[in-house]
């Protein structure tokens, strides 16, 4: 009724909700392509999102959004119509619409043409659009069609043991951008394919009310990013360094009896059952997983600390790995497929191989399957040099396969240092070991390519501002609590960094020293460091 052409865009830009849901399945029955766009873009990134999939209709959420698209609309010659589902319309415009007097539209379609349009549709068609970040260029397209996206939706989802509704409900909350694979497979079209009951999240989930809506729905089912699970770790850390010294020690005790059962079967088990009831079990339960038999990590690397910390909670993460190239997860562990460290096996009816492998094992993981995307819109350059004459997908990441099948992903290739003497240096072990050596440090990077040695930026651990997530200068109680053993009193990481603060600096000297000494070789060491005034940040340019 609006003009949507087939293989044109309904772009969605809003937080998480049914209208989103709503808009991307309808989008598809309509013969478009859905594409969501992240909230925080600017109106220029929207641009370019919008312009290169030739969007027809954009479906915004509230006059935040809106005042985006008004300011690019003239230098958009394919969008038709904006709708607006959450606030009023502020001025009328002759093709904006509410989410009321869009669906009106739609009341004398006849079932024979939309019928039409759905059984005119195939399997090979591209039905997704997922824009890449673009942090080395310009945002990429990847194209997943119709198979992709039912495959994926019905295949992985078992790998992981999602139960359909008949079985057993699952729930879920879903609160991670839906303009990202990770949260599109796993909120909406697993969702739908098993019937799973959807709980939406408040939009500042992330700042700190995600906790709230966990403990609210109680979950059977919850996927997160390693930052999630980290900030999850940090806040409870915060709340164990503020407790009296008879609850640090009891809680201490029954995650180090937890642990050690996950990781050895440890044949203690009564004591074992006698601190998860007592300890463990609330706690599970003041974070709203009482009920979650499944909790999973994607879209990055977990590091040991996290993974070891909430096996101590008797919570067993487990990691999926795939790409936006990959509709998301195309390995995977679960209940049954699981190995501490790994990211799991290729799904049902996927392949994964290494390539140029190293004496030690480690080569590029390429992917093969029914999971693999189209290519990248308007990119052919770009699609051809993601594959390879054989018709792999090379991932440009570097991993392990163990003789059982399990992956294990070990670096980035495009992160290898190689140092002015030719040694190649995966930087990321380092960094994690002086991340769990030293409590206080948020962020570790190594600095080295083409020099001598190797240096390291450190930035130390604060609290985020409440309404734009920024660090700022106060040190969270883990970081406090760390100034205070080594007998600093700083409360800031100004107060830090002004006085080169001698006890701290002694401290991360010796972290380091330990690092060092654990060293595959001398090249791998630490020889220089600097303490940061700021913590990484989106706003400060240094996260993507």
């Amino acid at each position: 009724k609006l003009g949507l052409e087939r293989f044109h865009s309904v772009a969605i830009l809003g937080f998480n909700s049914p209208e989103w849901f709503i808009s991307a399945v309808g989008a598809v029955f309509a013969g478009g392509i859905v594409t969501g766009i992240y909230t925080t873009n600017s109106p220029e990134a929207c641009h370019y999102i919008a312009h290169d999939s030739k969007t027809n209709i954009m479906v915004v959420e509230n006059r935040k959004q809106l005042d985006k698209i008004m300011q690019i609309w003239n230098r958009l010659p394919h969008l038709k119509a904006v709708v607006l589902y959450k606030d009023s319309i502020p001025e009328r415009h002759p093709y904006l619409y509410t989410m009321e007097e869009f669906l009106e539209l739609g009341n004398d379609i006849s079932d024979t043409t939309l019928d039409y349009i759905i059984n005119s549709q195939k399997p090979n068609q591209c039905c997704v659009l997922i824009y890449t970040s673009g942090t080395t260029g310009k945002p990429k397209g990847a194209m997943l069609s119709h198979d992709n996206i039912t495959w994926t939706s019905a295949h992985c989802s078992r790998a992981g043991d999602m139960q359909p509704a008949e079985v057993q409900q699952e729930s879920i909350v879903s609160y991670l951008p839906l303009s990202h694979i990770a949260a599109q497979i796993y909120d909406l079209w697993t969702g739908i394919k098993w019937g799973e009951q959807v709980y939406f999240a408040e939009p500042d989930a992330l700042k700190g009310s995600l906790i709230n809506t966990l403990k609210e729905v109680q979950p059977t089912s919850h996927m997160g990013v390693p930052r999630v699970w980290e900030k999850i770790m940090e806040k409870l850390k915060d709340a164990s360094a503020r407790s009296g010294f008879m609850k640090k020690k009891i809680l201490s005790w029954a995650m180090s009896l937890s642990l050690e059962r996950n990781l050895n079967c440890s044949s203690r088990q009564f004591w074992t059952r006698l601190a998860d009831y007592l300890v463990l079990a609330k706690i599970r339960n003041a974070l709203g997983f009482s009920s979650c038999k499944k909790h999973f990590s994607g879209a990055a690397p977990l590091n040991k600390e996290t993974l070891y910390f909430f096996l101590g909670l008797n919570i067993t993460l487990y990691e999926a790995y795939g790409m936006s190239e990959t509709t998301g997860p195309h390995c995977l562990s679960g209940p049954y497929i699981y190995r501490q460290h790994s990211c799991g096996k290729p799904a049902p009816g996927c392949r994964v191989k290494l390539v140029d492998e190293d004496t030690e094992g480690n080569g590029e993981i390429c992917f093969w399957g029914r999971t693999v995307f189209m290519g990248y819109l308007n990119m052919e350059d770009k699609t051809k040099e993601a594959f390879d004459e054989d018709g792999w997908l090379h991932s440009g990441d570097l991993g392990k396969l163990d003789k059982d099948g399990f992956l294990y992903v070990t670096g980035r290739i495009k992160d290898l240092i190689v140092t002015a003497g030719g040694e190649n240096v995966p930087p990321i072990p380092i960094e994690d070991a002086v991340k769990k050596e030293l409590p206080i440090v948020s962020n570790a990077m190594v600095i080295g390519d083409k020099k001598k040695f190797l240096s390291m930026l450190l930035t130390l651990k604060s609290m985020l501002d409440p309404d734009t997530s920024d660090p700022t200068d106060i040190l969270t109680e883990q970081a406090r609590d760390f100034c205070q053993k080594t007998g600093s009193k700083a409360t800031k990481v100004s107060e830090i960094v002004a006085t080169r603060d001698q006890a701290i600096y002694r401290a991360i000297q010796e972290g380091i020293n330990n690092v060092n000494m654990n060293a595959t070789n001398r090249v791998h060491c630490i020889k220089k460091w600097i303490v940061l005034p700021r913590d990484f940040s989106i706003s400060g340019g240094e996260l993507g």
